[in-house]
């Protein structure tokens, strides 16, 4: 690869070392019989674990799977591994794969069905067009046995609207308006200004929303928002939200490439900046936000997080941690599944290597020109 693109290298490797036990497994039928399930003393998440793994890890795979790459090299790994991950999808979703996932029984598969749907609807082309009609009507049914279940009163009406954005997009005449309408309207109740939300009727200082509110927003209004003048009317307002939330994350970036360990989830670790992510991955980075100083930022974060000692086993599961292996950390709904949402830190990966993201040389993000004695720009709410 190009000099200027080692910071790309680090982001592959790193997001392919992660990906490597998932897809094997899951192309040779035997993610449940191998994958480890860390989690919480007295806690049982064996029934909602490997679809987590899959659709969390695919959400931020999506990007790069889809587009052609410029590198050669990196071009046939990209092949190789939208094959692997097709088969992953049979492999996940044929009634008769002994790795076949759970769809429907509990509330949990809510979630990560709508991080499926999402991953899909980041790669239509690769994660798809390119099923079989077998797989594609497999993948259907499975997202639509969670429709049984109603999602709790919080981020979760962005995921039961999110698999409805799916049915819509992929042809389905039974897709949804009315979940779709609610969760757009009921979150926009719930903004509070200066780019935040709360999730739910209460304020939560965590990492919601990036995680899911603000990336799911965008997305759904972006495959949706035409369908109706006032969900159209949203977009703007929604994006401009959004691109002001991502100043903020940059922002909470360490001169050393550290942030706040505050709020639930943090074993998530990268995917605390999906929201920032997902601006560099779309193009519309604030202009107070340089690609180039994003990239540098964001390496810095994953060196920290996703390459200290204990992240992984010996095998290459995850582990359960925000700086390596930190069991202590688990919570209630947390296992060894839940941590692949780490992958969504990685969406940049789905721009060209010749983009200013990756081509650029390096930049001293926010905080190391703040904390360096050099001049930096003041902050304004939105």
């Amino acid at each position: 690869m190009l000099l200027q693109n080692n910071d790309r290298k680090i982001w592959l490797d790193t997001m392919l070392e992660i990906a490597n036990p998932v897809l094997l497994h899951l192309k040779n039928r035997t993610l449940k019989q191998e994958m480890p399930v860390e989690m919480k003393e007295g806690t049982n998440r064996e029934k909602f674990s490997h679809l987590e793994a899959f659709s969390r890890l695919l959400v931020g795979m999506a990007p790069w799977l889809e587009r052609e790459c410029e590198d050669e090299q990196e071009e046939n790994i990209r092949l190789k591994y939208a094959e692997l991950t097709r088969a992953s999808i049979d492999a996940g979703t044929d009634p008769k794969s002994p790795d076949y996932m759970n769809f429907s029984d509990d509330f949990q598969p809510i979630v990560d069905t709508a991080f499926l749907a999402h991953a899909i609807l980041r790669a239509p082309n690769e994660l798809w067009e390119k099923l079989d009609d077998r797989v594609k009507q497999n993948v259907i049914q499975a997202i639509k046995a969670t429709r049984a279940r109603k999602p709790v009163f919080s981020n979760w009406l962005l995921f039961s609207a999110i698999i409805e954005a799916f049915m819509y997009k992929v042809g389905e005449k039974s897709w949804d308006p009315m979940r779709i309408d609610y969760a757009i309207k009921q979150v926009d109740q719930w903004y509070l200004g200066d780019g935040v939300y709360s999730d739910g009727p209460e304020y939560h200082h965590d990492y919601y929303n990036s995680f899911v509110i603000h990336p799911m927003l965008i997305d759904l209004i972006e495959t949706v928002g035409d369908e109706y003048r006032d969900w159209a009317v949203l977009k703007d307002v929604i994006i401009k939200r959004s691109q002001r939330f991502a100043v903020i994350q940059e922002r909470t970036i360490s001169p050393e490439g550290t942030y706040p360990p505050v709020g639930r989830s943090l074993a998530y670790r990268v995917g605390v900046f999906h929201s920032l992510a997902q601006h560099a991955l779309r193009k519309d980075l604030p202009k107070e936000l340089q690609p180039a100083q994003v990239r540098s930022a964001l390496t810095e974060v994953i060196k920290r997080s996703l390459l200290a000692s204990g992240t992984f086993t010996e095998y290459g599961w995850l582990t359960i941690g925000f700086c390596g292996h930190q069991p202590g950390i688990g919570e209630g709904y947390i296992s060894t599944g839940s941590l692949y949402l780490c992958t969504a830190g990685f969406l940049p990966l789905g721009l060209p290597s010749s983009d200013p993201f990756w081509s650029d040389p390096p930049m001293e993000w926010t905080s190391k020109r703040a904390w360096s004695g050099k001049e930096f720009p003041i902050d304004h709410a939105f």
